[in-house]
This record gives structure tokens, sequence and C-alpha cells, in this order.
């Protein structure tokens, strides 16, 4: 009896063990555990891959959306490979090329990126850009390295002369710019479908400092033609030397920074040959020269056929106008006009001009008998009155 009762009590126990042991772990068991989110892949976007080949001064873009970009790099086989440079915004949501591509190129673009999550993605886009029939140079005159010595004188013009003509002159000139110190406000005019010049109201202060730039990389100049690149170019302008050669009195009178500082008695073109009135720019100084005048179609047989060697060489024109030794016309000099076109001077007052004159100095002529100078005839632009100048005459 007391065996039983001892042994159900055992028995009960256990029972009652297994039962709470039981209801715990069924309990644990049916749990289940918390949810968790994944955020989408993060997108990237090259709009310049989408569609035709891009201008190559237009910038490639990458955008990330969903997440933010960690790298991106852009490379062309033809350039080694050598990475575009570009930015990245601090979000990094963009990034930016900060360079300018070339013409006709193909570059691969590589842009990594991570969700919120950090997970990554990378894909890679191609872009190219366009190829233009040809390119042009915007080439500058006078060239620098030729004055850097000397500097220029206060007439000459600024000149970018391009390589090929311009149709779109007016976009083109936009893209032309100049600086002036001290401040000279000035304007352009195209002399030719070539050459943009550029000058103020009056000649430049002595001491002036001139810087030009042409920010022609792909522009579209016209007919298939854009900007082979930019250039730029800085100048001084050195003390004022103007001359002033009267064909009434048939002497040349000298000033320096305004005051007269030489007079020389000279000869200018005949009645047949006259020499162009007006502002003339010393472009280019020769020691000696072969003066031909079948150059301008009076050839042998002609009986003012003339080739020889001239010495002491101004040149104030680009269609034979020079300032230069004549000793052959010295006993005319000072009492009758007898050249053809040229400013005569005896030997030692050419040899004081030619050690005083220089690139940008200016000759100007009165009295001659003669048309103006050209405004394309190397320079013909202090003809062009002021306020036609300053209107300018860009179209297209």
């Amino acid at each position: 009896m007391t065996l039983r009762t001892r042994t159900a009590g055992i028995v009960a126990v256990v029972a009652l063990t297994f039962l709470a042991t039981a209801c715990t772990i069924g309990d644990t068991g049916t749990s289940e555990p918390p949810a968790t989110s994944q955020s989408a892949p993060a997108s990237i976007a090259v709009p310049a891959a989408d569609g035709a080949p891009i201008n190559p001064t237009t910038p490639i873009v990458a955008t990330a959306s969903g997440g933010k970009l960690t790298a991106v790099t852009v490379t062309n086989p033809a350039e080694q490979n050598t990475p575009v440079a570009g930015n990245l915004t601090p979000d990094g949501t963009d990034w930016t090329s900060s360079q300018p591509l070339g013409y006709g190129s193909t570059y691969t673009v590589v842009a990594d990126a991570v969700n919120p999550d950090g997970a990554p993605v990378e894909q890679t886009f191609t872009v190219t850009t366009l190829t233009p029939g040809t390119t042009a140079y915007a080439n500058v005159v006078p060239a620098p390295e030729v004055v850097a010595d000397t500097g220029i004188g206060v007439g000459q013009p600024m000149v970018f002369q391009f390589t090929a003509p311009v149709v779109n002159k007016a976009e083109v000139q936009q893209r032309l710019h100049v600086t002036t110190t001290p401040p000279q406000p000035g304007a352009w005019y195209w002399t030719d479908d070539q050459n943009a010049h550029y000058r103020a109201a009056g000649y430049w202060a002595p001491g002036t400092k001139i810087h030009i730039e042409a920010d022609v990389y792909g522009v579209d100049l016209g007919d298939g033609v854009f900007g082979a690149e930019n250039n730029s170019a800085d100048y001084t302008v050195h003390d004022s030397w103007v001359a002033k050669a009267d064909g009434a009195s048939k002497m040349l009178t000298v000033f320096h920074n305004g005051v007269q500082e030489n007079a020389m008695p000279m000869s200018l073109g005949t009645p047949d040959h006259p020499s162009h009135e007006g502002p003339h720019v010393i472009s280019d100084k020769q020691q000696s020269i072969i003066m031909d005048s079948c150059t301008y179609g009076v050839c042998a047989g002609d009986p003012d056929y003339y080739r020889e060697k001239v010495d002491l060489n101004l040149r104030i024109s680009n269609d034979g106008e020079f300032v230069h030794s004549a000793p052959w016309s010295v006993g005319d000099q000072g009492s009758s006009n007898v050249s053809h076109g040229c400013v005569n001077l005896a030997p030692a007052n050419a040899q004081w001009m030619f050690d005083h004159f220089g690139i940008g100095d200016v000759v100007e002529i009165t009295n001659s008998g003669g048309p103006l100078l050209p405004v394309w005839d190397t320079y013909g632009d202090w003809e062009v009155p002021w306020d036609q100048w300053q209107a300018g005459n860009a179209t297209g």
C-alpha cells in the first residue's frame, strides 16, 4: 500500500514535469522571426549614351537614382585609355566630365553605385562624339613670338585668322574675347570670310596689355567646318610711333608719343600709281627684298616693269606699299612724287625709320591723290569709320 502510493506519487510528479516541459517547448516552437525589407538595386543613367553623337564640348553626365555613385570611369582606347577627368557631387547622385572630349571618338563609361543597403551595381555605357567634315584653326596675327621682345605698335589690330572660311560669323564672334589693361573698349569687324579684327575707337594707349582668346573648339563654323582648338595670345603695346606722310609737302614727319621726333623729305606714288591714303600699319620689316612689278601684273616688256633689290623695308600694305630706301629718287624726294606707291626715302633716313619703327606702328598718308586703303589690305582697319566698325558686320 505504502509502496503503491509512493510509486503513484512519483509517476504524478514525472507526469506534471513532462506536461510543464511540453508546454514550454510548444510555445517557443510556434513563434515567427521578425520580417526584414530589402531595397531595390540602385539605377544608373548616362543620357548621352541614348542618342546621336554629341559635341565634344558637351559633358558626359552619369546619374544614380535609388542610391549613389561610388565610381565613374570614362576612357577611350584611341587616347591610351587615359581616364577623362570629372567631378562627383557631394551627395553622390551625379558625375560630370570636366574636360573636352575628342572629335569622332567612342568613349566607354563604367559606373558603379550602391543602394541604401550597400548592395553594389555596375553598368557600362558607350558615348560617341560627332565627326566634323573638316576643322579650322584660329591663328593669331602677328605671331606672339615675333613681337615678344619688341611689343606691338599703337595701330596694330587684334587678328584671328581662320584657316577656312567662316559662315557662322555671328556665333563664332561670340566666342572671341579681348581684355585690355587699362580698359580700352573696342569691337570686332570681319575684313573677309577668314579674318576677324578687333580695334578700339582710336589707337591703343602706349603700355596697354592685351589678352585675346578664341574659344572655338567644338564650334560649328558652317558648311561642316568645326573649330579645331582654342587659342589665345598676349601682347604689350610699346611707345607710340606715328609717321605722317604728306603728299602735298612731300615730307614725312615723325611723332614719338605725340611729340615731333624727326622730319625728312620723301616721295610718294606718281599720279598713275598713287599711294593709298589713310592710316597704314606696319605688318613686317625686312632688311632687303626683291621688288618685282610682275607680282601685280606689270611684267617684262612693259615700260613700267621693274625688278630690283630694295633695302630697309617696312611693309605698310599687302599690295606692295613699303617705306624703304630709294637712293635712285633722292633728287625728287621733297619735291616730286615719283614712286610706284611706296614711300621713298634717302638711305640714311630709311635707316632711321627702320631702326625706330616696327610691327604695329603707323604711317598716315594724306594728299596722295589715291583711294583709301581697302579694309582687307593689311591693314585698312583704320579707314572704316568707328560707328560703322562698332556696328559690326557679322552675319550668319
